[in-house]
């Protein structure tokens, strides 16, 4: 229920937005004018959205599912008479996914954890749009997730794009999800990837960038906002093919569509984005990358995932073979 007419905010607009990539479907975006100064974001919302908790509006705000003045908000952002606050009412946290007989590529399980190789085309878990048919759902049938986390996400604590391949780790128990959480947030969990790239991509770099929303698409992120985290990604020329590259990425980082942004606004999109990429003039090119937009894959690979095992202490290091059609790719842009 929306309150208009509250003390503090004042709905002035309404309007229907994409979600992001991972929802793939669409939902209300509301716009609201601040009529008085108010402490935080949260509670303003709050007083508005009179069925939702004061929990379950900051989970929309660290969703990115509000902004004020067309600025990502925290829980904590205060708020001046005249700023405009977006908010795009995040769907309820479903009580637990389901489990589905869907077929896995498991690489390494325990019971503690299990790493699998995930498909291209295969969403990791539930969200708007995708309610079933996700990397959790397989999970759920193939074992026991026993998780005090997000009843919606139980287990992830890294994601992989839709469109993206390769090796992710899913925790079985809380002590598990806890240690590989602080290993990712610590920067010590190993992460490459292979990429195709259209264009000749010459010297290893560097990209360490501020992330966040691009403002002029709610379904993209750039990394040439003044503000945002950090997102850092290190890239290097692998082989030389006919009118691009393959190339290997490694991750400080592990932002939504991070290697996609950086390559991109580097001038080097991933064959086969159609989000941050455009058909290429070449036939070859535009022939493979058409064929992966159909299909719904591009041409970037999670191929090796190292971490601390969390209860044994163990080194773990994991090697994902690329897919076919990534090879047969390569195989045909062979100088």
């Amino acid at each position: 229920m929306v309150k208009t007419g509250s003390q503090s905010l004042s709905q002035v607009s309404r309007s229907v937005a994409e979600l992001d990539e991972l929802g793939e479907t669409k939902d209300e975006v509301l716009f609201f004018e601040v009529t008085k100064a108010e402490s935080r974001v949260d509670r303003a919302l709050a007083s508005v959205f009179a069925a939702y908790s004061r929990a379950e509006i900051q989970r929309w705000i660290r969703e990115g599912a509000v902004r004020v003045d067309g600025a990502s908000a925290a829980p904590s952002t205060s708020l001046r008479p005249g700023s405009i606050v977006e908010v795009k009412p995040a769907a309820p946290a479903t009580s637990m996914a389901l489990a589905e007989a869907i077929a896995i590529d498991v690489r390494f399980e325990d019971d503690a954890l299990i790493v699998v190789n995930k498909a291209a085309g295969m969403v990791v878990h539930p969200a708007a749009g995708h309610r079933s048919g996700t990397l959790v759902n397989a999970i759920l049938h193939h074992t026991k997730v026993d998780d005090d986390g997000d009843p919606a996400r139980p287990g992830v604590v890294h994601r992989l794009d839709k469109q993206t391949s390769g090796l992710l780790v899913i925790a079985k128990d809380p002590i598990a999800r806890a240690s590989l959480v602080e290993q990712f947030q610590a920067r010590t969990v190993v992460r490459r990837y292979d990429a195709i790239v259209v264009g000749a991509f010459g010297e290893d770099a560097t990209y360490r960038t501020f992330f966040g929303r691009d403002p002029r698409s709610r379904l993209r992120f750039t990394g040439r906002v003044k503000q945002g985290k950090q997102a850092t990604t290190h890239a290097e020329r692998s082989a030389q093919l006919k009118g691009a590259c393959l190339i290997a990425c490694k991750l400080e980082t592990g932002r939504t569509h991070q290697i996609r942004v950086h390559l991109s606004e580097a001038g080097f999109p991933i064959l086969g984005d159609a989000l941050y990429g455009r058909s290429p003039a070449d036939g070859l090119l535009a022939r493979l990358h058409r064929n992966a937009t159909e299909a719904g894959y591009h041409y970037l690979h999670a191929a090796t995932l190292g971490f601390i095992h969390p209860i044994t202490a163990e080194p773990l290091a994991f090697e994902a073979e690329r897919p076919s059609y990534f090879t047969e790719a390569l195989a045909a842009l062979a100088p």
